[in-house]
């Protein structure tokens, strides 16, 4: 009789993984791991400030042809094009300088003070933007708004980090949904409480605040 094989040796054991103190990675890993059931406070989180960052993007859509009437910069008519496209686009330039920047940013930090600080830009800027008597500062601003706005990236890896691995569809799921509803619905408001004075003279006096500035009521209204 022949002798009987060696017994199969055991697979080894995974190693054990490492949380080093100080890392955001590691705790949310760690917070991650001790939870249960879908983190819908998280993903609660996620949707608000998501639909929040995006409402400033295209709510000025509306009203930029009257805003560059009323900076005057525009020699004729037939400018206001030109100078409507340098100020709509100037955000995305501004975002697209600094998204790798933000992103490297939100790993050594972690995301949550990178989307609290997007947040407070947005407030500042966007405001600042609605106060603009001349087309330098209102280019300034919504330049400033985009490149100090590193949103989207951290919120995104949030969403996905947040949530165990086979619920990280619904992560991502909620970040485009509530980014798709404030591309709609920025307009809406840019264009619905925009020159307040003139569509609701009832409301608003020439004198006012938001009389002076026409633009100011659609922007603040927008986060």
């Amino acid at each position: 009789m022949g002798e009987s094989p060696p017994p199969t040796p055991p697979p080894p054991a995974a190693p054990a993984k490492v949380y080093y103190e100080g890392c955001p990675g590691c705790a949310m890993e760690r917070r991650k791991e001790s939870s249960t059931g879908t983190p819908y406070k998280e993903l609660f989180f996620v949707g608000i400030t998501t639909f929040a960052s995006s409402l400033p993007i295209t709510s000025l859509f509306p009203f930029l042809y009257f805003m560059i009437q009323d900076l005057h910069v525009a020699q004729r008519e037939e400018d206001i094009g030109f100078y409507a496209g340098f100020l709509g686009a100037s955000y995305m330039v501004g975002r697209g300088f600094a998204s790798i920047f933000w992103g490297m940013v939100a790993d050594r930090i972690g995301r949550k003070p990178v989307i609290v600080f997007s947040l407070f830009t947005v407030i500042v800027f966007n405001t600042l933007f609605g106060l603009s008597v001349k087309y330098w500062m209102a280019i300034t601003t919504r330049l400033l708004l985009g490149a100090l706005n590193g949103f989207l990236a951290p919120i995104k890896a949030y969403s996905i980090e947040v949530c165990r691995d086979d619920e990280q569809a619904l992560g991502i799921s909620i970040v485009n949904t509530a980014w798709g509803l404030g591309l709609i619905i920025g307009p809406a408001i840019g264009g619905y409480l925009a020159q307040p004075a003139k569509q609701y003279p009832h409301i608003f006096h020439d004198k006012s605040t938001f009389g002076r500035y026409s633009f100011l009521l659609s922007l603040i209204s927008s986060y």
